[in-house]
């Protein structure tokens, strides 16, 4: 049993191994939360673009909307961290603010699975981590940009903006990619072509920071 539980072990660490090499190079062919898309809504809509092919605005809106301090962290940004822990102790509050960064949140998308428990948390950890020292800045951007969940089986910048506004994502207007920016992190809640109170004031606040920031 004990020599079947190492085999075990080694073989799961060289699949992983394998695996953050592979994303190195290539986008995954599928993940974990894409499947579960693909079985929760029926379809798989997605479209793996490189990341000269996105464009800026929407790599600026992501940013902008999600991590600003992108390309000044090492995966972690630990003053995000705490303020969202602020937040979230706050009574009455009517959001959950999260604080993880885009290597954070690529690495739950490539290797890992939605939820909320500890042992996915440290997962998240190492994985970020690792992608952080193996991949770069611009290969982390790009495998994000291509995996995020953005609508009910849509997955990804290019599919979205093909879904939301019918044109590739090199071709959006900057307030196009704001609104694709604008659903994030709960893409499932909020839609672009109807949108509440909430998504039209965070679409106003994206757009502001967007003149504030430029891609480095």
């Amino acid at each position: 049993m004990w020599k079947f539980i190492k085999r075990v072990i080694f073989a799961v660490i060289v699949f992983n191994i394998l695996a953050v090499i592979w994303g190195r190079f290539f986008n995954p062919p599928i993940t974990f939360i894409q499947l579960g898309g693909l079985v929760q809504y029926g379809k798989l809509d997605r479209d793996y673009i490189s990341f000269d092919e996105m464009g800026d605005n929407v790599k600026l809106a992501v940013i902008a909307s999600e991590d600003q301090n992108y390309f000044k962290h090492n995966g972690f940004d630990f003053k995000a961290i705490e303020r969202a822990m602020k937040h979230n102790e706050k009574k009455n509050k009517k959001t959950i603010q999260g604080g993880s960064t885009i290597s954070q949140q690529t690495a739950k998308n490539i290797f890992l699975w939605n939820g909320r428990s500890w042992v996915r948390k440290g997962l998240e950890v190492v994985y970020t981590f690792i992608i952080e020292h193996l991949w770069n800045k611009d290969i982390i951007l790009e495998r994000y940009l291509n995996s995020i969940e953005m609508g009910r089986g849509v997955f990804g910048v290019e599919a979205a903006s093909k879904y939301y506004f019918g044109k590739s994502a090199k071709d959006l207007t900057k307030s196009e990619a704001a609104w694709i920016a604008a659903v994030l992190p709960n893409p499932k809640k909020y839609d672009p072509k109807n949108p509440s109170p909430y998504l039209q004031k965070k679409h106003s606040w994206i757009m502001k920071q967007m003149g504030y920031m430029k891609l480095n």
